[in-house]
């Protein structure tokens, strides 16, 4: 969907016909769906380059990260971790995770950052 200079989405097409609301919201949805997926895969490369394990979880959380002693193996670290990208709200299951796990933390993840 294309954007005015302002960053706007435009309310019509190239030959001045008016875009349906419905049309208009649901590419909005998919770019909101496409940058999220591109702020994890960008904390999932910069997590692995600090030395973390990154393992995909279920619901509630996007990750689950560990640090390992490199001479032992043991697990020095390990925490929860939600990806969020731009003004995103939590949903109701993630702020209830918040609140039961100590080791949960929120990322605030710019989509287009290289690093």
């Amino acid at each position: 969907m294309p954007r005015d200079f302002s960053g706007k989405m435009m309310k019509t097409d190239l030959f001045g016909r008016k875009i349906p609301k419905k049309e208009i919201k649901r590419e909005v949805l998919a770019e909101n769906r496409r940058n999220g997926k591109y702020a994890e895969e960008n904390y999932r490369m910069r997590a692995s380059i600090q030395g973390y394990e990154v393992e995909r979880t279920g619901k509630g959380h996007d990750y689950r990260v560990r640090k390992r002693d490199p001479f032992t193996g043991k697990v020095t670290y390990s925490g929860l971790r939600e990806i969020k990208s731009g003004k995103a709200k939590l949903s109701r299951l993630q702020e209830k995770t918040k609140k039961k796990k100590s080791n949960y933390k929120v990322v605030r993840e710019n989509p287009y950052s290289i690093w």
